[in-house]
């Protein structure tokens, strides 16, 4: 069974950092692709930035520079590095490996 848990989501103030992280057990055929999604109330959820099993990534214009997406193939886990956050970058934030998805892990930017 495949297990995913996201952590470091919390409170920050705009200007702010925060890292995510995400691990994942129990993929038996091996992980490709691994990523951040995020989805505020009453917005669809969005890609913020994914990485696959060679190290590309692919990251939404509203975070590039600011975000930074990583990962350790040894211990299946990919982080998500996120820096000078702003109020709008408030959301929900989810994980995805391969296919599954992870619970979420709330991030809030506020004074």
């Amino acid at each position: 069974q495949v297990h995913i848990l996201e952590s470091g989501g919390g409170l920050v103030q705009p200007g702010g950092s925060l890292r995510l992280s995400c691990a994942a057990s129990g993929i038996i055929s091996g992980i490709n692709h691994m990523g951040w999604y995020r989805q505020a109330p009453g917005k669809e959820r969005e890609l913020v930035t994914i990485i696959n099993n060679n190290g590309d990534t692919h990251t939404a214009a509203s975070v590039m520079g600011r975000f930074t997406i990583s990962r350790d193939n040894a211990k299946n886990t990919v982080y998500l590095q996120m820096s000078s956050l702003k109020p709008e970058d408030t959301a929900t934030y989810y994980c995805r490996v391969n296919d599954d998805w992870g619970q979420g892990t709330q991030v809030t930017v506020s004074s």
